[in-house]
Formats: C-alpha cells, structure tokens, sequence
C-alpha cells in the first residue's frame, strides 16, 4: 500500500511539472488579440509593430471617413495593400504612408472600389484566413491567390509575399495612397534591380508631414511600370503628387519574395541605415521572433490570474494597446527632421511623436509613469524638445504637426507628474518655464487675457467649447501651480492656485450642472444640459454636454462636493447622471464619440473616464464597484467589436488596466490613486525600480463585487485612495471581497 502511494504520489509530481512546463511556455503575446478593437468605433489596426516604433505596417482597406481611422475595419472585405504609418484608435483618418500590394499581372494603377475588386488593385479577402499576435499579421489575398505576412523592428517593416507561380508576379509601392490625407510631393527612385528609395509628403489632419524610405527585395525585379500624374511609362525614375511604381518578377509555386521597407524623417540615407542595422538578413521569422521577444518582455512586467482567459485576453490585448502610442522619429543614428522642420541630431535619446494628451495624460501617461518611467522620459523630453524648436508644447499632435484638434494644454500635466515623481532626466527649470509658457501665451485654443479678465472663458468671446476649456484650463493650472510650489516659485503658485478655482465660475447652482457664460455673466439661454456639441457645431462643451462635463474637476473633487452642498447631494445628482437614459441624445449624429452610455455616462469618451470614482470619495465606494463591473461586462469585450469607443492611442486600455487593479488616477498628478474594485484574482507588478507588488482579490466572483476591507501589507486602508510611494516600495496590496455592499 505504501509502495503504491509512493508511485501515485511520484506520478503526480510528474503530471504537475509537465502541467508547469506547458503553463511556461505559453507566452503572454500569444493572450493578445490585435483584432480587438477592429469593429465597431474601437479604430484600432491589427498590423505588425514593436512597442511605440516608428513603422506600423498593416493592412489597409478604406482610406476616408470615420470607419476607416485607422485605415482598417472588420466589416470590409477587400484589402488595398500594406502601408507604414497608422494611428491606433483616434477618431481622425490620417497616415497611411508607404504603400505596398502584392498582385499578380498587368493591374489597374488605381486601388478601386472596397466592394468591387475588379475595379483596381485592390484584393478580396476573408476574416478566416487573417492571424495577428504582436509583431505579425497575416492574411491570404484572395484575388491573386497570394499568402501576405508582415512583421517589424522599430524602423523597417519586413513583408513576406508567398506566390502562385507566374510570369508576372509583382509588387506595387503606391505613394498616392494615404488614410485621410492627400500627397502633395512625391518620388520613388531604382537604385538597383533589388533596392529603390523614395518620399512621400502629405497634407490632411496633420497639415504636413513626411517620410523617406528605402525598400529592398529579397528577388530582383526584370521590369518597372510607372504611373506619374495620370501618365504610364517605363521610367526608373518617378516624381510628383501620383508617384507609383509596378514591380514584375517570374516565381515558381509557393514561391515566396521578401521585401524589408525602412522609413526615415531625416533622409534616404537615414532610412538606408535603418534597415541595414535593424534587418540586414533575409530571415523573416526571425524578425518575427525578435520582434515577438521584445513584446514579451513588455508584457511581462505586469502578470495576472484571471478569472477566465477571455478576461485574459482582454488584459493583455489593453496592455498592448497601451503601448503602442507615441511614436518613434529618430534614426538609429540620431537624426531626424525636428518640429522646425530642420536636420537636427538628437542628443537626448530618441524623440517621439503623435500625442494624444487630451485623452492620455489622465491614464496612459500616468501608467507608463507607474511601470514603464524610461519610456514616459523620452516622451517628456520630446515635448520639451518641441518647446525649445518652436515655442510650444504639442497639445494634439500628429506627425510633429500640431492639429489643435482638441482642448487643454494636457503635455502640463505629463511633466509635472514626471517631474513630482522624481524624474530627472530634464531641467526643472526649462520644464516649468515650458509649462508656464502653455498657460500664459495665447495660442488657438486660449486666449488668456479674457480668460483672466472673467475667471472664466465666456462664449460670445471664446465663441466655441468655452465650458470645456475653462475646466481643462483650470486642471492645467493646478498642475502649474503644483511645480512652482515645489520650485519655490510662491507668487506664481498662488497666481495659478487662484486661477485652478475658476471651474466655479461656470458651475450654475440653481441646476446643479455647469453652464456657459457670456461676458456679461449671464447664463447661456435657451440652455439644453441634455444637448451634444464639440468645436464644428460651435456649443459650450467638447464631445460632450453639460452632465458629462459637469464633473470635470480632477484636482478638487471635495471643492466640486462642497457647491453641491452635501455629499449626499453630490451622490443623488451622480445617481441621476447614470440612472436618465435617453434614447438618442440631441446632437449625437454630429458627435460619434459619445458612445458607451449608462444612461448620460459615456465611457466611450475620456471626459468621462474618473466619474466613477467620484463615488469613492463621496463615501460610496459600493457604487464605484457597482459601475465599474457594469463597465466591464459590457465595454472591454474580447471580440472585434469589444470596444465600445475609440481607443484613443492608449487611453481606454489604461482605463482598464488600471480599473482591473483596483485604483485610477482621478487627479493624475497627486500621486494618489482612488481605490475602486479589483476585477481580476491576482496581478503582480514587477516595478522599475526592482520591487514586486501585488494585487489580491479574494472570493472575487461575478456576485462578490463589493470590498469589503483592503490591507496593505497586512494593516488596513481605511481612506479611498493608495499613494505611488506606497506602490513602489512593493509588497501586498489585498482586498476582501464579497457581495453585500459595504
């Protein structure tokens, strides 16, 4: 009997390491699913990128108008080609650069129609036969009977075309092709049977923007078409707004031809250097597992158990999506065209772009502050690098142009939080004197000077969002305030302290909700709180109406408490916020973003975002529980169409990222995150400084929702909100669930 015991005790072991083994060698990128986010209005693109690199190469299949943001969407099924340059979840159509299509034969020059392949290029393709991970996409091309797989490096995209065999295989570069946006100078040039460079400079969202590059096939082309301006010729040698060329090679059967695209800002050189350094072999799958390790090793500083593998999918899919925004200008030597439009060679490190601050200094810059500092400093110091080339911080910027497309000076708050968190990769002083700069010097979006003179911004002189930007203008100066009191800077701590009180002006008492001014002081009349309105319908309010925005003050939530009288004030007003459902809002058709309701709560639109955690501090924690598990059952879903908005370059991923642990930053740059409810078992951190922490939820279940108590290192939290210090030291954060609220 003992014998026996010992056998079945020793098969056991066997049986749980071989289980371990399997468990180890699953690798986290393989949980993310870059479809996500692909339908609906999430404008995510599901091509092949390493974490915030310069090239993006996916495919594209519409190039205007809100469905195609991206320049991808689930519900088309015809593929144009695969460009460089993509946007990952904004509401704006631009990019898209550096087109290439595989085909076969002697085709139209033109894309065509995205329902009709025979009117172009373009290819028919079905859902069934895509795969993407991180770092690769694949897809078979229906029309020409080609497999497409494309993976990258931070600057070059490297494509794998697997043929039929024929005589006249080809691969097409297209530089009239952008998403949104239209080529204004264009060239491609053959340097060889088996390389060509090129440019392509455009005007849409971003007003301008350029890329040299170099491509490199891994088979010589034997002959060239050329398409200039509506003219076919043979020429080697093209230039203008139309530039494509047609290359033509014979493969055999399942012959497959390689083609390595380098992008550059600096020059054709620079984007010849890039590719030698980053891909200088022909070995495809090897990029892929360079590529797909570098993930990996992103995505392993944060490890979950979840409750189920669909939740985590959605973890790691938001994780990834968190990194996939700014993005890399500099080449591998240094160089890149600056804000200036001049040659510059960095000499702080690599330089970034495309900055979504309206949406992602409330959670995305203050997770990559959390877990990833080195990255949130190169971002910091490129905003910095922006100020000393042209004076200005970026506030929505794309390709190194600034759109103005949206409100607020939120680069203020990203460095402020970098600064107060102990950053010092940059002068403080320079730092602040930017900061200052952003709140005093007029620019599109602020005219301070009126904004002084009333204490707020009235609309029949600001003229448009004139509520909106007085909220966010006073955020941004609290930030302000809080990086002169650290610098001992007393007269302009007090100045912009003074000024961070002036979202009280345009708070109406006698509706409880907050409401445009003239400059007279008189209430807007007639006054729809319901009504929806953004910049190009000339309202009050940004993506947003006077309920949503109502609650926009980050930084003094016990000030905003106190002019609704009472906590149970505050609560009652909160509770009707979520609890009146409207069916369709006035306004909506104009304003898309708004999406994601419970009843007047948009979770699809970032003004939203920290409104549930305003119950925490108003002493209701059950309700926070209450409405982040509604959130969660029914906007991060792990299909195509799981998102229930835009994705904005991070923001609504690190919403659940953070969500999921338990905490967010109401107030990003406090230091302070205010406590939730976990939604996942367990999740450790492993912290930049060396540290672990973690996250415990115990008897956490679809009904076991409320917390009943939290410890932190086995003392309990009685307040609504845990310190980054705290975080950082590591050790055991722990919350007691259950399903009565507390």
């Amino acid at each position: 009997m003992q014998e026996n015991m010992k056998i079945k005790t020793w098969l056991l072991f066997l049986l749980l390491t071989w289980v371990n083994s399997i468990l180890m060698a699953q690798k986290l990128s393989d949980y993310v699913d870059p479809f996500i986010g692909t339908a609906f209005t999430g404008h995510t693109y599901p091509g092949a990128t390493t974490p915030f690199g310069m090239v993006q190469v996916s495919p594209d299949n519409g190039t205007d108008g809100w469905k195609f943001c991206s320049g991808y969407h689930t519900d088309s099924k015809s593929i144009i080609g695969f460009s460089h340059t993509h946007l990952s979840g904004t509401g704006a159509a631009e990019m898209g650069d550096i087109l290439i299509m595989p085909v076969i034969g002697d085709v139209p020059f033109q894309a065509g129609e995205e329902t009709d392949t025979s009117t172009g290029y373009r290819s028919s393709f079905s859902n069934e036969s895509e795969k993407a991970s991180p770092g690769y996409y694949r897809v078979k091309l229906d029309d020409y009977n080609i497999l497409a797989e494309v993976t990258a490096t931070p600057r070059v995209g490297c494509h794998r075309y697997t043929y039929p065999a024929s005589t006249k295989a080809g691969i097409l570069i297209d530089l009239e092709h952008g998403i949104g946006d239209k080529t204004t100078e264009s060239y491609i040039r053959v340097v060889d049977a088996q390389t060509v460079v090129g440019k392509r400079r455009s005007s849409g969202f971003t007003n301008d923007h350029h890329y040299y590059f170099c491509a490199r096939f891994s088979k010589p082309f034997t002959r060239v078409h050329s398409y200039e301006d509506g003219e076919i010729s043979n020429s080697q040698y093209v230039s203008g707004k139309l530039t494509k060329l047609l290359f033509q090679f014979a493969t055999g059967d399942q012959e497959s031809v390689l083609v390595k695209v380098a992008l550059s800002t600096a020059s054709e050189k620079g984007a010849i250097k890039n590719l030698d350094a980053e891909v200088p072999g022909w070995d495809f799958d090897q990029v892929h597992a360079q590529t797909e390790e570098v993930w990996n090793n992103y995505l392993s500083r944060i490890e979950i158990k979840a409750m189920d593998e669909g939740q985590k999918r959605s973890y790691y899919t938001s994780l990834y999506h968190a990194l996939l925004m700014p993005n890399l200008v500099t080449d591998v030597d240094g160089f890149y065209t600056g804000w200036d439009q001049k040659l510059h060679k960095s000499e702080t490190g690599e330089m970034y772009t495309n900055f979504s601050l309206w949406d992602t200094y409330r959670a995305l810059h203050p997770f990559l502050a959390l877990i990833y500092p080195e990255i949130n400093s190169k971002l910091v110091k490129s905003m910095l690098e922006r100020h000393r080339q042209v004076g200005l911080l970026p506030t929505n910027e794309y390709g190194m142009r600034e759109t103005w497309c949206m409100i607020g000076n939120h680069a203020v708050p990203v460095i402020v939080d970098a600064f107060l968190k102990g950053d010092t990769s940059f002068d403080p002083g320079f730092a602040y004197e930017a900061i200052r700069h952003a709140q005093t010097f007029d620019h599109n979006k602020a005219d301070w000077s009126n904004y002084d003179r009333y204490g707020y911004f009235p609309f029949d002189v600001s003229s448009v969002e004139s509520v909106s930007r007085t909220l966010e203008s006073s955020y941004d100066d609290y930030c302000v305030a809080q990086m002169a009191k650290a610098l001992n800077r007393e007269e302009e701590y007090r100045f912009f302290s003074k000024r961070s009180t002036y979202y009280k002006n345009v708070y109406d008492k006698s509706l409880m909700l907050v409401r445009g001014r003239d400059s007279q002081g008189n209430w807007r009349s007639p006054f729809n709180p319901f009504s929806l309105t953004s910049e190009s319908e000339g309202g009050d309010f940004t993506e947003g109406n006077a309920w949503q925005w109502t609650w926009h003050v980050q930084h003094d939530v016990e000030g905003l408490i106190d002019m609704f009288g009472s906590k149970e004030q505050f609560v009652t007003k909160l509770n009707t916020l979520f609890e009146t459902n409207i069916d369709d809002l006035p306004g909506h058709e104009a304003v898309p973003d708004v999406t994601g309701l419970i009843g007047l709560y948009a979770h699809g639109n970032e003004p939203s975002h920290h409104i549930a955690y305003l119950y925490s501090i108003a002493g209701r924690p059950d309700r926070t529980a209450e409405i982040i598990r509604e959130i969660f059952d029914r906007f991060y879903l792990p299909d195509r169409d799981g998102l229930v908005g835009n994705d904005d370059c991070g923001q609504m991923s690190a919403w659940y990222i953070f969500s999921a642990m338990g905490f967010y930053p109401v107030d990003p740059i406090s230091g302070k995150y205010v406590i939730g409810a976990p939604q996942v078992p367990e999740i450790i951190l492993s912290l930049p400084n060396g540290n672990r922490f973690t996250i415990k939820a115990n008897r956490l279940s679809e009904k076991n929702k409320y917390v009943k108590a939290i410890h932190l290192n086995g003392k309990p939290i009685e307040s609504y909100s845990i310190k980054y210090e705290e975080i950082m030291k590591g050790g055991l954060l722990e919350f007691q669930m259950t399903n009565k609220p507390r």
